[in-house]
């Protein structure tokens, strides 16, 4: 037992692994040889990880969630329960594709809503946000809104994962946060008060107030 890390008696992690300071890995998990796991992650109950995953620090993967070869996680990012990742766009039992795995990759601070299917090979745009059951078969802008099967962008959401409505001047400001965004010519958002690699300040790290008591009307 590594005392910079806590991992369940029932988990497995093959060897040779690196896992960060103050990760939690739960009951039933299963790290492939190969991977490394950032600082401050937390793996929940049946999460597999393929060999050779890399992902990064402060990622919280939730139950039932299979992180496959080829794929790679930044930091910050959240899987919620049971969401689907894959590797092979046209599997067959018969034919082996064990060398032409996709990468998808998850950039930092996306969220994959619970039952989500992400198909392999798209990328997954900083601080967006995929709604629960959708299915993800295209690349997604950072900040982006995903919903529905196949996916598409309804919005724009804040990176505390807000929908932003009602511009003034071109200028989305978050519900919680209250800071801004504008929309870029390009079709891409921006933060204007914060850069998308700088963390969070800490009296914007912690939530005060549930989603509904924001959007009253959802």
């Amino acid at each position: 037992m590594n005392p910079a890390y806590y991992i369940h008696p029932t988990a497995i992690a093959d060897q040779p692994c690196a896992i960060g300071a103050g990760s939690k890995i739960w009951h039933f998990v299963h790290i492939g040889e190969n991977t490394v796991i950032g600082r401050a992650c937390i793996l929940g109950q049946n999460v597999m990880i393929a060999p050779g995953v890399h992902i990064g620090s402060n990622v919280k993967i939730q139950n039932n969630v299979a992180v496959y070869s080829g794929v790679e996680i930044e930091d910050d990012v959240f899987l919620g329960p049971s969401c689907v990742l894959t590797n092979v766009s046209n599997p067959r039992s018969q034919v082996v594709r064990r060398g032409l795995y996709e990468k998808t990759l998850i950039r930092r601070g996306a969220t994959v809503g619970a039952n989500a299917t992400i198909v392999s090979g798209v990328t997954l745009g900083r601080y967006c946000l995929i709604a629960a059951g959708s299915v993800v078969t295209h690349d997604v802008p950072d900040y982006a809104l995903i919903v529905g099967v196949p996916g598409r962008q309804t919005r724009w959401v804040s990176r505390h994962g807000h929908p932003l409505r009602d511009p003034q001047d071109g200028v989305f400001t978050c519900p919680e946060s209250r800071l801004r965004y504008r929309e870029l010519e390009r079709g891409t958002l921006r933060c204007l008060d914060l850069d998308e690699d700088a963390p969070l300040p800490p009296e914007l790290a912690v939530g005060q107030k549930p989603y509904r008591d924001f959007h009253q009307s959802v």
